[in-house]
Order: structure tokens, then sequence, then C-alpha cells
């Protein structure tokens, strides 16, 4: 089988990617700045050193991958938009795509594809609410901290391009996941009773099952005409309130109480974080559609209910 190389590999992401592919029996190798010291011993899965500050990296990992799964960098709701926090965010992005381009173009190799991570944070807010042309590929990126943060990050690999190699760039949207993440945070206030809607509820979240996500990232893998940028969104976005409201739910059956969080609350908690908690973005899934690929959780009721 292939040897796949995975940036980020420890991540959300990462985790759940490994686990698929390993039990594909592909072999995988995850960059880590440690180099994987004091990890358990898994057949199939080795570790190598990159040091994206240093621009180092292993050569021996660059020469024996067939595929490269670049989720690294820092994130974006990790932690207050400091400054030197903004700088992190991008920085380990950028450098991280170029020090990867740059071990391409200076080892042998016979990387076939690279399928890197993106966001739709890309994409600006609805213009209206609901928004009746949802987001495509083709929409410029917006002109704020997040959006210059995606183009860059995209740019950052865009000379692969020129390698005789594919390059399959996946926007991706909120994960549901039971391993951490935003349905974590959401699901938080709903352990004292209370189901907290952010805002007025009314902002579009557009997002993605886990399970469905790392299907798409082999998919990338393994079909060969899958080229360029495409989203990695369920078909049916819904409301910040619609998502609360079906987790408690589903959680608590009739035994919650909705409350409204209001904006300047999390203003004042969040900082400039806020704006993307109340951005409203609809993006469409219409490009992975149009190659064949099916959703196994297409809405937020079945997708929560797997996950309870």
């Amino acid at each position: 089988m292939s040897t796949v190389l995975i940036t980020g590999g420890t991540g959300l992401i990462g985790k759940a990617v490994t686990k698929a592919l390993l039990e594909r029996n592909h072999h995988i190798i995850i960059l880590s700045r440690n180099g994987g010291d004091n990890q358990r011993s898994v057949a199939n899965l080795s570790y190598a050193k990159w040091n994206i500050e240093e621009q180092t990296i292993d050569k021996d990992a660059i020469a024996k991958a067939d595929y490269i799964i670049h989720l690294a960098g820092a994130g974006v709701a990790d932690k207050r938009w400091t400054k030197k926090r903004k700088q992190e965010i991008v920085s380990s992005r950028v450098k991280g795509g170029e020090l990867l381009v740059r071990a391409l173009k200076e080892n042998a190799n016979n990387v076939k594809a690279i399928i890197s991570s993106s966001a739709i944070g890309w994409y600006g807010p609805d213009p209206v609410i609901p928004n009746p042309r949802p987001f495509t590929e083709d929409d410029p990126a917006r002109d704020d901290f997040v959006g210059q943060t995606c183009k860059k990050w995209e740019q950052s690999l865009e000379p692969v391009n020129k390698m005789n190699k594919r390059l399959v760039t996946l926007r991706t949207g909120i994960v549901l996941s039971n391993d951490g993440g935003a349905l974590a945070e959401f699901k938080k206030p709903l352990k004292f009773g209370t189901a907290a809607i952010l805002g007025n509820g009314k902002q579009i979240i557009s997002w993605i099952h886990i399970d469905d996500l790392v299907r798409l990232y082999i998919t990338a893998i393994e079909d060969e005409n899958m080229n360029g940028v495409y989203n990695a969104v369920s078909p049916n976005p819904v409301s910040n309130k619609q998502l609360t409201l079906q987790l408690a739910k589903i959680s608590r059956g009739k035994f919650f109480i909705p409350i409204y969080v209001p904006s300047f609350i999390l203003k004042w908690v969040m900082g400039e974080l806020s704006i993307e908690v109340l951005k409203s973005a609809t993006v469409s899934c219409d490009k992975v559609h149009y190659k064949g690929f099916t959703f196994l959780y297409p809405s937020i009721e079945a997708a929560l209910t797997a996950l309870k």
C-alpha cells in the first residue's frame, strides 16, 4: 500500500485521518517537532522530525512518501487573537507549506499528490441571511485576517502545481466530532441544562461530520482526477440556533432551557475572535457532489445523532 506523510497528525483531523488510513493498511509517517518521542509503537506508523521555525525536515520521510496530507497549523480558536497569536496562526501555516515545497524541490521523491487543509474562513460573511447564493470555490478571499490567512496558506503550496503533482485543497467548515473541536464547546452549557444560542442565532454554520471529512481526504488521495480547491462542508448548513437546539434535544430531550448569549458579551470575552463565531457563512459543497462524493451525514440531525 501507499506511504502517506502527514503534518498535523496529532490534531483532531490528523488523528482521525491516520486511524482510517491505517485501517486501510497504508503506511503512515507523521511529521512532528519531536519526531514521535515517547509515542507508543503502532504497526505501519512511524514518526519523523520537522521544524517549521528552523525550516528543517527529514529528507528520508520525503523520499518515502507517495502522498502528503498537510494539516499543520496553530489553532485559530484556541486563544484570543493577540498580535503575537495572529503571527503564530499565519506563520505556522505559511512556513509549513513553504517548507514542504522546498523539500519537494530539493529532494528526489515519488510524491504523487499533496492534499492540504484550508478553511471556509476564506469567504466573508453572507451578504444577507438566508443567503440565496452560497459561496463557491470561485469566490475571492475576504479582505480580513482569516480570509487573508487562508489565501497565504493556499498560496504557500501553489508551486506544487508546477512539479507535475496533484494539489488538492479542502476548505473545511466547522468539524463535528466527539474528540474535540467545536462540538465540545457547544456541549458545555448543556451540562447545566442550558442551550446557549450565540448572538441572535441566525448566523449560518457550514459544518461537516468528522467521518465525512476523513472520507474526503481519502477520496482526494485515491481519485487521480481530483485536483484544485473543494469546499469540505455538508450539503445542509444550519443556523446556530438550529444546531444548538437540535443538539440539546438529542442530548437532554425536553430538559433544557434555551438562552441567548448577547453579542456584546461574546465580544468582551473573546475579543476579535468573536467575529468568526458570530459570522454567517453559507458555503456550497456542489463541487464535491459533482465529483460523485456522497455524504454519510448530510443533515445535522443525522450527524448529531451519530455523535450522541
